[in-house]
């Protein structure tokens, strides 16, 4: 006799646990004019500069009991607490008041030889090349609207009159009798041609401003042939056409003109030369810093410099338009 087997109870549903770890929510992709994580840190190196140097300024006994002027921004010869600190200082002289001609040789002697821009030593017109030199025009512009000329007088004079600076003329006392508005004499250079003296304004420091354009500007060429050899991710974003913000890979050209290897990339002349600059403007933005003008007017400089960096560096990535004229560094 078979024997019935017992129907198994059928299974109950059960219900999953409830689970209170929320779900990962992706975050927007960071805005293409700003940053990447070692710009940030490149470019943070200008204001701590100066803030390294003026707070040595306050705290040096030598320094600070050293006689300074505000007229000629600068300590006496006879009373200057460092070689640095004296005008006449063989680097100031030969380095930092030709400032750009530095600049302009060291950019140039890596646009003609690293192999990511063109033929090295070849004259060729790549698109990369000549987009390094609009960039390098632009900058250039800058600093001759701001330190040279415009349209007159350049923006240093200018901003100097408009907040309530004069020539005066100090030498000789006829003369500046004769002379009713001493405001004549419009930019710094004639004042002090004509026996005057700058007084009265706000002086942006000429000094800060081409020392961080300069530095930045080889800074900001080179960089994407040395991360590329260091192995460390590039990291920018750009906007596309469509208004998507994606990675600078996407424009990115994959042909390098006749490179060998990252390794010898790297060890070209160029490379060197714009390294040696930048540092040596770098150190010179301390000295800078530390015994020449007040807060603020290196403030001002640090700011008007950003401002024309941020325009020809960092807004390209957002504006399409831009970007296919001056194009980006490395793409």
């Amino acid at each position: 006799m078979s024997t019935r087997r017992k129907p198994s109870p059928s299974p109950t549903y059960a219900e999953p646990p409830l689970n209170d770890t929320p779900l990962p929510t992706t975050h927007p992709p960071r805005s293409p004019f700003l940053p990447t994580r070692l710009e940030a840190v490149l470019i943070s190196l200008y204001p701590g500069t100066l803030l390294l140097g003026s707070i040595f300024s306050i705290l040096s006994p030598t320094n600070r009991n050293a006689p300074y002027s505000t007229l000629s921004q600068s300590h006496p010869p006879e009373f200057a607490p460092s070689y640095f600190a004296q005008k006449r200082n063989i680097f100031n002289v030969y380095f930092v008041k030709i400032g750009w001609f530095w600049t302009t040789l060291a950019f140039f002697l890596f646009a003609l030889t690293h192999p990511s821009l063109g033929p090295p030593l070849r004259p060729a017109a790549t698109p990369r090349r000549v987009r390094a030199v609009l960039r390098y025009a632009a900058v250039t512009a800058v600093w001759v609207a701001v330190t040279q000329w415009f349209f007159g007088p350049p923006l240093i004079d200018r901003g100097f009159r408009f907040t309530g600076g004069q020539c005066e003329l100090l030498r000789d006392p006829a003369a500046r009798e004769g002379m009713s508005d001493a405001r004549e004499y419009f930019t710094a250079a004639a004042c002090k041609v004509a026996g005057g003296q700058w007084k009265g304004g706000h002086d942006i420091s000429g000094h800060v401003f081409l020392l961080i354009l300069g530095s930045a500007l080889l800074w900001f060429e080179i960089l994407p042939a040395l991360t590329r050899a260091e192995g460390l991710r590039d990291g920018r974003r750009i906007m596309l056409r469509d208004g998507k913000v994606a990675s600078v890979a996407v424009e990115a050209e994959r042909e390098v003109h006749g490179a060998k290897g990252t390794q010898e990339q790297v060890t070209k002349a160029g490379v060197k030369v714009a390294l040696g600059v930048a540092a040596l403007m770098w150190w010179m933005l301390l000295m800078t810093a530390a015994f020449f003008h007040t807060w603020f007017e290196k403030f001002t400089g640090l700011l008007v410099a950003f401002s024309a960096l941020w325009v020809v560096y960092f807004l390209p990535r957002g504006v399409p338009a831009l970007r296919a004229v001056l194009g980006m560094p490395g793409v």
